[in-house]
């Protein structure tokens, strides 16, 4: 065993490799993207790593390889688990051979997702078992347990982690290489009364399922990361605490302070380790659960109560003695438990009104497209083509999410990858005098809009795509997909042509344009928002993040009539306001261009002075 200091989920990716995890699939997304990004730097020669084209291809690819005996992880945050969800709900009927692992991280916040939704829900509706970390060493020490408890049972398992035990870090225990697992798979065994799914077979197995559970829980009560702490507390003996992942480090933190209560700590949300939960009842007359997202603990702490005929109260999120919503924290936690226990923090290091007054207030800092973004060209040039016309701009998951934002004010829908698509032939369907746009990235173009083209071209739509194809997955942390030409194993492979797909689809307007020329991307709109039928246009140039630039433009404020259209208009921060004077700030700008193009006086151009 050595120390080293982690991230979370570079922890969560150490404890699989330690493991012996032979395959990992997935697809980017925050705050998941590190465990495989993590596996793919460290893994052993012969573990294959993989960014799949989306959620629903990783778990099939998983299940094949678990199939054939291997250990395998696939990765993801919570929503795509919902893209996951077919082959996952049927998987759970089949079971594993090798142990599978399914890391989902969940978004309290959200920081960076369109929902809260809560895994361990789903782990319940999809009767699979949740291992819930709370710390960055129980993260590493859990993912092993998983893997043995699926091996075990034959079936995948939810590691479910949260933002602030993905991003956070600490100095954990490892082992060394010596001590890493070595699984070798048997390989893949016919059997179609196994591995072909029936009526008749699910029906087996879903009793199966429900006594392996019933099995599950009185295991789990026994999981020595299911605790529990202070039952015999002289401080608060009536009074006691539940929770689970990160929140037991904040309540553990509070207590310290307000003093001892009995608490149970749950690692395994599902099934739910309902001996252990009656012991710690025992004796209570009230409880109250501390816990994100959703009141899991808590509805399970009541059944419970009903089911065993316990008169204890269980107060939390239903109650509105937990906040409902978003992240937790210490803070809050404190206030929390300060309220239900009747203590005051024997610390308590409040500022003062006036101290509060003299703080000035943290500056808002709103996402924004990168300066030299090529997605600004795209939304400038669809802007302004379509200007004085009925329009609908239907957006996507991505860094153009961001062209919502004013002057660009370009995304009127966002709802799921690939959604816009949809989204833009229903509205022509209803309102056919509307010219609809879907904007899509590259990535999400693979990972989810085909299926949506094909939909718009059998059903005769009128709708124009605009792909947005910067080479790369950007906003997640520049991976590669299918048309980057390399895949995560560091093999160069031949590129999937976007323009290609469309065009085998049945599209016959697709063209190819430089969003950073100005002129012929705004006449390429023009003509495509003329014809009828579907069509694209694929806005073509690299992410500012991955191929850097020359040197920033500068004002010539002779020339400069101070009209400021480049910042009303594009709204790029490296232009910036000083002295009541337009300048570009050097060392935001890339030399994009853009606004040069739009100046009224010419203005602008050339490079910035040394």
């Amino acid at each position: 065993m050595h120390q080293e200091f982690l991230m979370g989920n570079e922890a969560i990716a150490m404890g699989a490799i330690a493991a012996g995890v032979n395959l990992v699939a997935g697809y980017p997304g925050t705050p998941s993207t590190e465990v495989l990004e993590t596996i793919a730097k460290r893994r052993p020669e012969d573990t294959y790593v993989e960014w799949s084209i989306n959620e629903k291809v990783a778990m099939e690819v998983g299940a094949g390889a678990a199939y054939a005996g291997a250990r395998v992880m696939v990765t993801m945050k919570q929503v795509g688990l919902n893209v996951a969800a077919d082959p996952l709900m049927s998987l759970e009927y089949i079971g594993v051979k090798g142990g599978m692992v399914v890391l989902v991280a969940d978004d309290p916040g959200p920081i960076s997702s369109q929902t809260e939704q809560d895994t361990r829900h789903f782990s319940r509706f999809s009767k699979l078992p949740c291992f819930d970390p709370s710390t960055v060493q129980e993260a590493y020490e859990m993912v092993q347990d998983a893997f043995e408890y699926s091996e075990k049972y034959k079936t995948p398992v939810f590691l479910r982690s949260t933002t602030i035990v993905s991003h956070g870090y600490a100095a954990i225990e490892v082992q060394d290489e010596t001590e890493y697992k070595t699984n070798k798979s048997e390989g893949f065994i016919k059997d179609t009364k196994k591995w072909v799914i029936f009526p008749k077979l699910s029906y087996q197995a879903h009793i199966n399922i429900e006594a392996r559970n019933v099995k599950l829980a009185g295991e789990f009560s026994s999981y020595s990361k299911n605790m529990l702490l202070d039952k015999d507390s002289k401080v608060f003996p009536k009074k006691g605490i539940a929770t689970g992942g990160f929140n037991y480090t904040y309540v553990t933190e509070a207590l310290k302070e307000l003093g001892k209560a009995p608490l149970l700590k749950v690692s395994t949300p599902h099934p739910f380790p309902e001996e252990l939960a009656v012991k710690f009842l025992t004796g209570l007359d009230e409880v109250l659960c501390v816990e994100e997202l959703d009141p899991v603990i808590e509805r399970e702490l009541i059944y419970i109560c009903g089911k065993y005929q316990l008169p204890v109260k269980i107060y939390g999120k239903l109650t509105l003695d937990v906040k409902n919503s978003g992240e937790n924290s210490l803070d809050s936690v404190m206030d929390n438990l300060a309220k239900f226990l009747g203590a005051v923090p024997a610390k308590k290091a409040a500022i003062s009104e006036a101290e509060q007054d003299e703080m000035p207030e943290l500056p808002v800092r709103p996402p924004v497209l990168c300066a030299g973004c090529p997605h600004r060209g795209a939304f400038y040039a669809v802007k302004q083509a379509m200007k004085g016309k009925k329009t609908i701009f239907c957006g996507d998951i991505g860094c153009y999410t961001m062209g919502n934002a004013m002057p660009l004010d370009m995304v009127d829908t966002c709802l799921c990858m690939g959604a816009g698509l949809g989204i833009a032939q229903g509205v022509n369907h209803i309102e056919p005098d509307t010219s609809c746009f879907a904007f899509v990235g590259d990535s999400t173009f693979f990972a989810a809009s085909i299926t949506g083209v094909i939909n718009a071209v059998y059903n005769q739509a009128n709708m124009t795509l605009i792909v947005l194809d910067n080479s790369t997955t950007a906003m997640t942390g520049h991976q590669p997909h299918p048309g980057t030409g390399r895949t995560m194993m560091g093999d160069v492979v031949n590129k999937v042509s976007i323009e290609g797909i469309l065009k085998g689809i049945g599209l016959e307007f697709v063209e190819t344009v430089n969003p950073l020329d100005h002129k012929a991307s705004v006449d390429a709109v023009k003509r495509a928002a003329a014809l009828p039928g579907v069509k694209a246009i694929i806005f073509k140039s690299p992410c500012i993040a991955i191929v850097k630039s020359g040197k920033s433009l500068s004002i010539n404020q002779d020339k400069c009539i101070n009209c400021r259209k480049c910042i009303r208009e594009i709204g790029c921060p490296g232009l910036v306001i000083r002295n009541d004077r337009v300048i570009i700030d050097d060392s935001l700008c890339t030399g994009c261009g853009l606004c040069s193009q739009i100046c009224p006086v010419e203005a602008i151009g050339g490079e910035a002075d040394e």
